[in-house]
């Protein structure tokens, strides 16, 4: 059998398409072997739109990056003809190892889909010796294609958070299923505002759902976020999640610890001991350091009590049980924290608290929670560490797509 036989099966090449000759190019390093493909003198070929046989009409000479053969790098170089189709008129003919519009056969591209889903792009473009930016356009190209094909006419109820994509307050808004047990993203954009929710609602109309089914919308306290959601699904109960409440009176509590720490000695180990749930399990160091912040009265040991009297008020039964302990609540604390300017922190949080109380009572009525979404959160952070950035917020969604959407990547090889 003739080495461009060996090609030809190797390629799953079929008729008229044949590797008409082959050579190897051992100057360059690495060294290349590039593979001729053509077709006898006279062939036909299909028309790309009806599949009837028609002859060539003129031809270009195209290239297109292979899998290496052994350690050489391997290019792939054909002529491929422009038919005139009685009905189509001239159109350039689809070649069967490679998508139309790009320079890498199909072969290559499915090896490099399978890498990108277990390493960062820029490994990969080491592995493969190609640069990164290149392989970012195959990976958009065939990750865009799997998010056209959602079907969302039954999406019910939305979790919506941000997420950062770079520093310096560069942020992308991610948007879940929350009926989906599993991969449960289903769109995320640039940005943190209103319009993100504007195209969200086009992306639900263009995939077969409409913003009117949706029955709730779960997501924090941010002003935007509220408007918005009120806006543009008017028909959804909006539920402020309660991990942003916690969040809310947490922050408030570090803030507290930080501005003391500047006129008190804080004890060792105090940032955690008053971060961490009161039942969560604490070091030697962390207990100290707790008894020690409330037994000599520091501001943060009140600040924490005010966090973890939290969790009265979520373990109430009913909304109306919920609502009459919110309400004791937040006369405690006012009385609690007195005038205490140190505890101005924990002022202002519950003044938000009040302001969102009626959804946050909400959550009472709900099945739903964004937990999810923050510990997807922490995995997009964590690709975004191990990639040590992305170029671009493009190729932030793209891999967030990759990582929790409900896709299935078609490379026809």
């Amino acid at each position: 059998m003739l080495a461009e036989e060996v090609f030809a099966l190797g390629l799953g090449l079929t008729p008229p398409w044949l590797v008409t000759s082959q050579s190897l190019d051992t100057e360059k390093s690495p060294s290349e072997l590039h593979l001729e493909i053509g077709a006898d003198r006279g062939a036909h070929y299909p028309c790309p739109k009806c599949g009837i046989s028609c002859k060539a009409h003129d031809f270009k000479e195209y290239t297109w990056r292979h899998l290496n053969f052994f350690q050489h790098h391997c290019y792939l170089k054909a002529r491929v003809p422009r038919i005139k189709c009685p009905e189509h008129g001239i159109r350039r003919v689809d070649v069967p190892w490679a998508r139309e519009g790009s320079k890498f056969t199909l072969l290559f591209e499915q090896v490099v889909m399978s890498l990108v889903r277990e390493m960062p792009v820029k490994a990969v473009s080491r592995h493969v010796e190609v640069t990164d930016k290149r392989l970012w356009r195959i990976v958009r190209h065939y990750v865009s294609q799997a998010i056209e094909r959602l079907d969302l006419t039954s999406l019910r109820a939305v979790g919506l958070d941000e997420t950062s994509s770079k520093r310096r307050h560069k942020y992308i808004t991610v948007f879940i299923d929350l009926d989906r047990d599993d991969k449960p993203v289903i769109f995320a954009t640039e940005g943190r505002g209103k319009e993100c929710l504007k195209e969200f609602c086009r992306f639900i109309k263009a995939h077969g759902g409409h913003p009117a089914n949706v029955r709730e919308v779960v997501c924090d306290m941010s002003p935007a976020f509220l408007a918005a959601a009120k806006e543009n699904f008017s028909s959804a109960a909006v539920t402020v999640d309660w991990f942003h409440v916690v969040q809310l009176f947490t922050t408030a509590v570090d803030q507290i610890r930080r501005s003391e720490a500047k006129s008190r000695q804080m004890p060792k180990g105090a940032r955690w001991a008053v971060l961490k749930a009161l039942e969560t399990p604490r070091t030697a160091h962390q207990e100290d350091a707790l008894q020690e912040l409330v037994e000599s009265g520091f501001a943060t040991a009140k600040a924490f009590r005010v966090k973890e009297l939290l969790r009265w008020f979520r373990k109430a039964e009913t909304k109306q049980a919920a609502k009459w302990r919110a309400t004791h609540f937040m006369r405690h604390v006012n009385e609690y924290v007195g005038d205490d300017p140190l505890l101005e922190p924990i002022k202002k949080a519950l003044g938000t608290f009040e302001k969102h109380l009626p959804r946050i009572l909400n959550r009472w009525n709900s099945l739903y929670t964004n937990a999810r979404l923050e510990g997807l959160n922490g995995l997009f952070q964590a690709a975004r560490a191990r990639a040590r950035g992305y170029r671009n917020a493009a190729n932030f969604i793209t891999m967030v797509y990759l990582i929790a959407a409900p896709i299935q990547l078609v490379v026809n090889a």
